[in-house]
């Protein structure tokens, strides 16, 4: 793996990490809400065995990404670019779970041809959106966490700080008690084992040096995103499953009836952790046919 910082045109720079075959065609992975560029081994498998090259990076404030005040979900897409150049490749494959959803259409919405498909798994919609009530069914933790991420940065910030001490050193029981109100069953399930130390571990570095992403994300998400979804004109994925407590089951729908390109997957009996773990091979595979489709 290649982890390094980047400079990028405004004096930030910007944590990327780089695994799989040198040369093989970026998947761009952002991160959930909060989160980190450190990458989960379940992904690195699906990704490799097709050939493809996982790219993650720490959004601004997260791990030792410089901080960009004020950003908005669009802006995201010139990141996505200035790691495309960083990379020397043309072109990519966006994939966002969660908080990273709205990031991974940002760059389909706004990077052309550089961006040949994105997949959204249990991505977040827009907060602004009227014909959807943003927080109903979320759980209660995150009912508090946008209710105060609406107030603004002095109401939630020190919300984040008392929560960041527990995720800055927890393991898969501690994440199972820490969010006790928006794990279902199903996602308690495969909460263990690798994937519960990979998804502690992505925490951990995210908040390492403080919750400037995370209050970001937030602020960011209650308010709008800075572009249409109706701009996202690249084939989109969307996955989502109906006992999702982080982002409910009426966000991926939201998504699904309002891209233009989206092809979606509204699963029943899935949650927001299980959805990916259970299906991340055929999520995979079908982004794949839309590069497939854009090159012929």
């Amino acid at each position: 793996m290649a982890m390094t910082s980047i400079e990028l045109s405004d004096g930030r720079s910007l944590d990327v990490d780089v695994s799989g075959p040198d040369g093989g065609f970026p998947l761009v992975f952002h991160h959930g809400t909060p989160g980190s560029l450190h990458q989960f081994r379940l992904i690195q498998r699906a990704a490799h065995d097709r050939g493809l090259r996982l790219v993650t990076y720490s959004r601004p404030g997260y791990g030792a990404s410089t901080r960009q005040p004020g950003r908005r979900v669009v802006d995201a897409a010139a990141d996505v670019a200035a790691v495309l150049a960083h990379l020397g490749a043309p072109r990519c494959v966006a994939a966002g779970w969660s908080g990273g959803g709205p990031h991974a259409l940002a760059s389909g919405a706004r990077l052309g041809k550089q961006v040949a498909g994105v997949l959204v798994i249990a991505g977040v919609a827009p907060s602004d959106a009227p014909d959807l009530n943003f927080l109903d069914g979320m759980g209660e933790q995150n009912v508090i966490e946008f209710g105060l991420a609406i107030e603004g940065e002095a109401a939630i910030r020190p919300n984040h700080e008392a929560e960041a001490v527990g995720l800055r050193d927890t393991d898969a029981a501690g994440l199972i008690e820490g969010m006790a109100t928006l794990l279902p069953d199903v996602d308690r399930a495969v909460l263990t084992a690798e994937f519960g130390e990979d998804l502690a571990a992505n925490f951990a570095e995210g908040l390492s040096l403080g919750v400037d992403g995370w209050v970001d994300d937030d602020l960011a998400f209650a308010a709008p995103w800075g572009f249409a979804p109706a701009e996202v004109a690249v084939p989109t994925f969307v996955w989502q499953g109906s006992e999702d407590l982080m982002v409910p089951f009426a966000h991926g729908q939201w998504l699904a009836a309002n891209l233009p390109g989206a092809t979606a997957h509204l699963e029943q009996g899935q949650g927001h952790l299980s959805i990916a773990l259970g299906a991340l091979d055929q999520m995979l595979d079908e982004l794949l046919t839309a590069v497939d489709a854009r090159i012929a």
